[in-house]
């Protein structure tokens, strides 16, 4: 099969979807790779290294996705600002994208509409399951990983004050109070960078086991008043979406920490579905001057009322960062991850050159969005008002 990588255009975005290492593996495997010029270069992976692993090299993306049976991408398809086509114009029915699409997201939606209609089978890596034989392709995790430690560096860097405890001549300066709203993967890597800078450390999940999980790094557990049997999935591998009911219950019992927080890092999800609203203005409003909330959840719609994708803004005096592209900022790690869990998933899905989608399949199914013009993802079907 042709696999084509283009560079990735989003503004900021320095990863690519495959490294030397797995051009090498996929020509092995007896593909053909087009690699875009310049496509590693933000994120220090080369030309020379892409041919020497026997990539052929092309300079205009068009022709890539015009000729690739499968492209592979980091981030969804975008608008070219220098041919003054969308990336979507250069597809074509069959072809398959592999890339994190979060279709669930309502800036997504024409996006997803879009896809459906040209007839490309559209496979979105947030979608992939949380089950054992699918670690190896879990990008999202690799990406939550990156996102927990540069968010919370991020947002120490931005604050106006230390964050561990200081001791000076004039008195001892108290430690940042950090509060994390959601402890998967990203949560208790947010959990452990902040530690480590010495800052006091709140943490809440409605899942028991997450905080479990939390608590065992050093995070201080504020109770979300979900019961377990209302907060968990039957087979307890995630968080269930809450009705609006329960999420101002939940509101209500994190109003507490919210208001003396220094920083809040925001990553609660729910599998396959826009991200739940769980701070809201009034809890905002309620924090101090010069706090700093970082929103790593915008690319599923966010978890702050007032987040702006792809945006900081300052709301009477909080910096609300709505940055899409953190794990970005870590090129280079962020990038050897990615592009190891998007050629495992690669080599699951094409047996005898040609990409198999087995629906009975869990992965498959988790991760199909679009196919032969029809949208099938779940989560989508609902945001979209379609379910």
């Amino acid at each position: 099969m042709i696999i084509g990588i283009p560079k990735e255009i989003l503004h900021g975005e320095s990863r690519v979807s495959a490294t030397p290492e797995t051009v090498k593996k996929m020509v092995q495997d007896g593909h053909q790779v087009l690699v875009e010029v310049n496509a590693g270069e933000n994120a220090f992976y080369h030309d020379n290294d892409y041919q020497a692993a026997g990539a052929t090299m092309l300079s205009c993306p068009k022709d890539i996705f015009q000729k690739a049976d499968i492209i592979l991408k980091v981030k969804e398809p975008q608008y070219n600002e220098n041919l003054k086509e969308h990336e979507i114009d250069w597809m074509r029915e069959g072809q398959t994208l592999i890339t994190f699409l979060h279709p669930a997201a309502p800036n997504n939606h024409e996006m997803i509409k879009r896809l459906t209609a040209k007839g490309v089978k559209a496979l979105t890596l947030d979608g992939i399951p949380r089950i054992s034989r699918a670690q190896s392709m879990d990008a999202l995790s690799s990406m939550s990983t990156c996102a927990g430690y540069k968010g919370i560096l991020i947002a120490a860097d931005s604050l106006g004050k230390f964050i561990p405890m200081i001791g000076s001549a004039v008195g001892m300066i108290k430690p940042a109070n950090v509060l994390v709203v959601g402890t998967g993967v990203a949560g208790l890597r947010a959990i452990a960078t902040a530690r480590g800078l010495g800052a006091v450390v709140y943490a809440t999940d409605i899942r028991p086991e997450a905080n479990e999980q939390a608590q065992s790094l050093g995070a201080k557990i504020v109770e979300s008043g979900i019961p377990s049997e209302i907060a968990v999935s039957s087979d307890g591998k995630h968080a269930n979406k809450l009705s609006e009911k329960w999420l101002a219950v939940e509101r209500d019992h994190l109003r507490e920490i919210v208001a003396k927080a220094d920083i809040i890092f925001l990553s609660a999800l729910v599998f396959g579905k826009r991200a739940p609203i769980i701070i809201d203005e009034e809890m905002v409003k309620s924090m101090k001057p010069g706090s700093y909330i970082i929103d790593i959840s915008i690319d599923q719609g966010g978890n702050c009322a007032v987040t702006k994708a792809g945006e900081v803004v300052n709301y009477f005096g909080i910096q609300v960062d709505g940055t899409k592209n953190i794990p970005g900022m870590l090129p280079t790690s962020s990038t050897w991850m990615f592009a190891q869990n998007i050629y495992n998933l690669l080599k699951y899905l094409v047996k005898d050159n040609e990409v198999v989608l087995d629906l009975s399949d869990e992965i498959t199914s988790s991760i199909l969005v679009c196919h032969d013009y029809k949208l099938v993802h779940e989560g989508t079907l609902e945001a979209m008002g379609l379910k």
